[in-house]
């Protein structure tokens, strides 16, 4: 297809470009990811679908809570940000129910100061957390020092 117009006075036409036949568009590198878990949180497996239906692979590893702590204070995640399972995203640690439009946004935003991102509280309303009466809330980044601020809202 052919798109013509006028330039300085010259007349200059563009041809839009297709992709070669029988050649698909490239797909996006995978972002290596996995999710820690205990074996009974029903919320955490329903994160784990939302993130699955996002076109995340999220390998799990099921542990008892103790580990699960460990999991989550070995990756600084700050105390008061901890939630109900950990996850390690591309070079980020996601930590309770963030949305995964809100995942790619941190990956493709990149942050060089940010660990990771967290839903504290288990917000009702967010993914894997659904149910009547959602309220806003915030998605936290925090940083290795401990420092925080608000990255997202929902």
């Amino acid at each position: 297809m052919a798109v013509a117009f006028l330039a300085f006075g010259v007349s200059v036409s563009l041809y839009a470009l297709k992709p070669a036949a029988g050649k698909p568009a490239p797909k996006a590198a995978p972002v290596a990811a996995r999710v820690y878990l205990t074996p009974t949180c029903g919320c955490c497996s329903k994160w784990v679908d939302h993130m699955t239906a996002a076109g995340f692979d999220m390998p799990r590893d099921v542990m008892v809570q103790a580990e699960l702590d460990k999991v989550a204070a070995r990756q600084k995640v700050p105390v008061n940000l901890r939630s109900c399972h950990t996850a390690a995203v591309g070079k980020y640690v996601i930590e309770g129910h963030v949305p995964a439009d809100v995942v790619r946004q941190l990956l493709k935003d990149a942050p060089a100061t940010v660990v990771g991102l967290s839903a504290p509280n288990m917000p009702i309303g967010s993914p894997g957390m659904e149910g009547p009466n959602a309220k806003p809330y915030s998605i936290v980044a925090f940083k290795a020092d401990g420092s925080t601020y608000e990255y997202a809202k929902r």
